[in-house]
């Protein structure tokens, strides 16, 4: 299959499993909300652009409000999100290519640990300027805290989640020079 149509069919699968599924899910409380839909921007390959990377957050983001019925909030949110994602692998990726040759973010590609810390910061800059986002029209400073907390936390339950039960046939870049 190629790159491209399987990242489609990610898209495609992301989005309906957060509108079909999660979003249907009865609130366990009040500030805790599930999100996993932009998980597909962090599992899009290095090697797109940043301006792929900021249309197709961008497109992302803007699918989800369609189906939420948010203005721009999701579109905002994914595009701050992959605006960092470049700096954030930066940062968490070895310096010397020779030794880090996939094709795309994974446990297996930057191990554990560094992956855990790429989908935490990127998690939270996401939930955080969202919620900042839905903060500004109602609610107490107080209540911002503990949901960008409770959002993340169970963001990342659910990402750890898909990483356990459907991990990727990851392939290396053939060019790493």
């Amino acid at each position: 299959m190629s790159e491209l149509l399987r990242n489609i069919m990610r898209f495609a699968v992301f989005i309906l499993v957060q509108v079909f599924l999660l979003n249907k899910i009865p609130h366990l409380h009040r500030f805790i909300t599930p999100y996993l839909y932009f998980l597909f921007i962090l599992w899009l390959p290095f090697s797109v652009s940043r301006m792929g990377l900021l249309l197709i957050g961008f497109l992302t983001g803007l699918t989800l409000d369609y189906f939420m019925m948010t203005p721009g909030l999701h579109a905002a949110a994914c595009l701050l999100m992959a605006y960092a994602r470049p700096f954030v692998i930066t940062v968490l990726t070895p310096k010397d290519s020779s030794e880090f040759n996939y094709r795309e973010p994974s446990p297996k590609a930057m191990l554990w640990r560094p992956y855990l810390i790429y989908v935490f910061v990127l998690t939270l800059l996401h939930h955080g300027y969202m919620i900042l986002l839905e903060w500004l029209s109602f609610g107490s400073f107080f209540d911002f805290i503990i949901k960008v907390f409770t959002t993340t936390g169970i963001s990342m339950l659910l990402i750890i989640t898909v990483e356990m039960l459907f991990p990727r046939q990851l392939k290396f870049r053939t060019n790493t020079a």
